[in-house]
């Protein structure tokens, strides 16, 4: 009797950062999805993430301690957010507003989800959420044209209707359609190699 194959993101520790907008509720899905596709997932947030859905939701889910801050006490003592940035295989951030992708592409660091990019050497992969004319805006393209340059991939966005009532390029991909893309993409690596 043949085995089932591996699933492609068995054991893959992912890194989810969850960025602060209406669409971070669906994180909670994603962290669940991810982990029914064999991943090992922790998960990061911003301050504004915190603010649509609290990081208790994303503990018990995940169970494993959520870090939403670089100055927590605890964790750095030992270095956490590097510790972190270690950890993780792949980083995905899902959803990523305007602001992070524009920090990310001019490397601040000045919270813990941009900290973690720069001090990972782990791929990084964007699920952008947001209002359609910023995503359609010059700024925030040239700041996608620039991380896609370095290697970033993007996932997204959807269209559809947002949270506003208009509709429109913006929209989060659903939690299932990115943990799909990653399936793929780490299928093909696993052909890569071999």
């Amino acid at each position: 009797m043949a085995q089932d194959p591996t699933p492609p993101l068995h054991a893959q520790r992912i890194l989810l950062c969850v960025c602060g907008g209406i669409a971070a509720y669906k994180a909670a899905d994603l962290v669940r999805r991810l982990q029914d596709a064999g991943a090992q997932v922790r998960v990061a947030m911003t301050e504004n993430a915190t603010r649509f859905v609290g990081p208790a939701t994303f503990q018990a889910l995940s169970g494993q301690p959520v870090r939403t801050s670089l100055w927590d006490e605890a964790a750095e003592l030992a270095m956490g957010h590097i510790e972190l940035a270690r950890w993780a295989q792949r980083i995905l951030i899902a959803p990523a507003t305007a602001d992070m992708i524009a920090k990310l592409a001019h490397g601040f660091a000045d919270d813990l989800i941009s900290t973690l990019c720069l001090a990972s050497e782990a791929p990084v992969t964007i699920a952008p959420a947001m209002n359609h004319r910023m995503w359609g805006h010059p700024a925030t393209q040239a700041n996608v044209a620039t991380l896609r340059e370095r290697g970033v991939g993007f996932l997204g966005p959807g269209e559809g209707r947002m949270a506003e009532p208009e509709s429109g390029p913006g929209r989060l991909l659903e939690p299932h359609e990115i943990v799909s893309a990653l399936e793929q993409a780490a299928a093909l690596a696993q052909e890569a190699r071999a």
